[in-house]
């Protein structure tokens, strides 16, 4: 049983930076591709950022050249820095993989606000 945990979400002003971390309880990051999705009030869940095994990485278009996922394969954790931050980021983030079934993070708040 695969365990995700998300933190590093908070309350930040319209340019500031957080950086979000997923800690799997499995030996799994750098074996399998991680992934960063979020969901807005209203909204559906979305696709962010993902790294694969190989280290190849994609983001969703609405954060290119602001947010950058990475991963610390020792450390069994991913990572995704968010620059730029504007309004529209706030939402609920969370990590998954997919291994036979899909595991989710229980997800970590991202408000965005003056």
């Amino acid at each position: 049983q695969v365990q995700l945990v998300e933190s590093g979400g908070g309350l930040v002003q319209p340019g500031g930076s957080l950086r979000l971390s997923c800690a799997s309880s499995e030996t799994i990051i750098g074996i399998y591709t991680m992934g960063w999705y979020r969901q807005a009030p209203g909204k559906q869940r979305e696709l962010v950022a993902a790294i694969t095994s190989v280290g190849s990485t994609n983001y969703a278009d609405s954060v290119k050249g602001r947010f950058t996922i990475s991963r610390d394969n020792a450390k069994n954790t991913v990572y995704l820095q968010m620059n730029s931050l504007k309004p529209e980021d706030t939402a609920v983030y969370y990590c998954k993989v997919d291994i036979r079934r899909s595991y989710w993070g229980q997800g970590t708040q991202v408000t965005v606000s003056s």
